[in-house]
């Protein structure tokens, strides 16, 4: 699906009445424009070579050309591919037989340097590293120094290109590692048990990550309020959300001094809470009695604050500044006759602020549902390339909302996230090449249609075969001089689609040429 160019659009929804995305040409420009953007790109690119002459200077045993801005994107359309595709390796994808067979990425790189590219990646100046690692255990050291640039990149982006709608939340998300470093964390409540623990900053409405922060066991600045106090504020910039949002967060996070703090800076908050924080009434006049029916709720205010306990299946407490006690709204249960043994529904009255609670604090969970359908993590020896995969969840996942609000916005019918997965994969494989190759397709799904053919009239005169060089003037170098590797079968040939501009073979006993254009014909 291509997307015209337009003026800034504005989508309802924000605390400040509207918020504004950019239309832009292509699906991969919302992605590559501003979460990959050409300059970080080029700081990678140097990066890593700077990093790879160091390690082959070191000994290790790799074949190495510099990489380029192009082969950066190739590189991030594999990798977002074996989201697609999963494999139990990497290599796997390159693999021929019955079993495997897959076109896409012997199309997009050989195997060989995909594998290079990954082992040597490197985000941050080799120098940097060096001269912080020597401040380790020192004021100065930063514990995430190796996460730089992209990871200020994808901060930027997260904050610049999307203004939230009213409700946020804030909860934890874990990427998981077995790393042997300082930085992993426990958490028995998630699904993720052991990893690198992120404070997360979520739009409530459609999951999209708007800020977060990698926990490194203790905090840079901390303020004396406490881990859950500074992990709220810090992700709470008014400089360029603004004010009037409502934040959502759980028990860890909800106290008397936070909730204060934040009344006092233009955001209202709401959340369950442990009665045994600071903060909370100790008072015992308008407690729920021990036998409360279900449904009953006391409440009490103390300046800003409201506290709240609900009687469900059992107790709930709850803090907010910015609801109501109650409002007359009810919640259906099922519940069971204890004298006729009878299940039946009943509608119970419950409090705004625990209806608010429900319906809003589930972003970040939804964020990372988004992330995990075709998360592209894989193994890895580099603790720092774990969260590199992470950052480029985190990138697909907000370009795909960013192009879901605009398609809405449009009245347009939007791609699914993996139909848009497809595309972008496509695209980013396409980057710097005179024609695509092989021509990126449109799934029915995608469209609602069959595949367009505006690509195909634009391939040059149909697939026929040609020698990939001009011919030597040296009989004797006539069969062997430009030889490329076969896309298909991996061996040396002289003929290429002119076309497709991919090496294929064109002899009796290896007719590739044929094979490999059927195969395109099947997928």
């Amino acid at each position: 699906m291509m997307w015209s160019l337009l003026h800034y659009h504005f989508v309802p929804g924000g605390p400040l009445g509207c918020s504004w995305i950019l239309m832009w040409s292509t699906v991969h420009v919302i992605f590559s424009s501003f979460f990959f953007s050409k300059e970080v790109v080029r700081v990678l690119c140097r990066n890593t070579n700077i990093y790879a002459a160091k390690k082959i200077a070191g000994g290790q045993k790799r074949k190495w050309s510099d990489v380029t801005i192009d082969e950066v994107y190739h590189f991030l359309s594999l990798v977002i591919y074996h989201g697609l595709v999963k494999t139990t390796a990497g290599r796997d994808m390159w693999r021929r037989g019955r079993l495997y067979s897959l076109a896409f990425p012997a199309s997009v790189m050989p195997g060989y340097r995909y594998e290079a590219i990954l082992a040597l990646f490197h985000m941050s100046d080799p120098a940097d590293d060096v001269a912080n690692d020597l401040l380790r255990g020192q004021p100065g050291f930063d514990g995430l120094c190796r996460l730089n640039p992209l990871q200020d990149q994808i901060l930027t982006a997260c904050r610049a290109y999307y203004h939230p709608r009213q409700n946020l939340s804030v909860d934890e998300r874990m990427v998981a590692t077995k790393a042997r470093i300082g930085m992993k964390q426990f958490m028995k409540e998630k699904p993720t048990k052991w990893g690198y623990k992120l404070f997360v900053l979520a739009d409530s409405s459609n999951g999209y990550t708007c800020d977060f922060t990698i926990y490194e066991g203790k905090a840079r600045t901390p303020s004396g309020q406490g881990l859950s106090f500074d992990s709220v504020v810090n992700l709470l910039r008014v400089p360029y959300l603004g004010t009037g949002y409502g934040v959502f967060v759980d028990n860890f996070y909800t106290s008397a001094k936070l909730f204060v703090h934040l009344h006092g800076i233009g955001f209202g908050a709401c959340g369950t809470v442990r009665e045994s924080r600071l903060g909370f009434p100790r008072t015992t006049i308008n407690a729920l009695p021990k036998a409360a029916a279900r449904g009953d709720m006391r409440w009490i205010r103390s300046g800003p604050l409201l506290f709240v306990k609900w009687k469900d299946t059992r107790e709930v407490a709850m803090c907010s500044t910015i609801h109501k006690a109650y409002t007359g709204k009810t919640s259906a249960r099922r519940v069971k006759n204890k004298r006729t043994g009878i299940w039946s529904t009943e509608n119970i009255p419950i409090p705004e602020p625990v209806s608010a609670y429900n319906k809003f604090m589930g972003g970040v969970d939804l964020s990372d549902a988004l992330i995990k359908y075709f998360s592209v993590t894989q193994k890895t020896r580099r603790w720092y390339m774990k969260l590199f995969l992470h950052f480029v969840d985190i990138a697909v996942v907000n370009s795909f909302l960013l192009y879901k609000e605009m398609a809405v916005a449009k009245g347009e019918r939007a791609l699914t996230q993996k139909a848009y997965r497809e595309v972008l994969c496509c695209q980013l494989a396409d980057v710097g090449q005179q024609q695509p190759c092989p021509p990126a397709e449109t799934s029915v799904e995608a469209t609602g249609g069959p595949s367009t053919s505006g690509q195909e009239k634009q391939r040059p005169k149909g697939c026929f075969p040609v020698p990939i060089g001009a011919p030597s003037s040296d009989p004797r170098l006539k069969a062997t001089e430009g030889r490329r590797k076969c896309v298909h079968c991996k061996k040396k040939t002289i003929f290429m689609c002119r076309s497709c501009e991919v090496p294929l073979c064109i002899i009796v006993d290896r007719l590739c040429f044929t094979e490999w254009h059927d195969l395109q014909c099947t997928q």
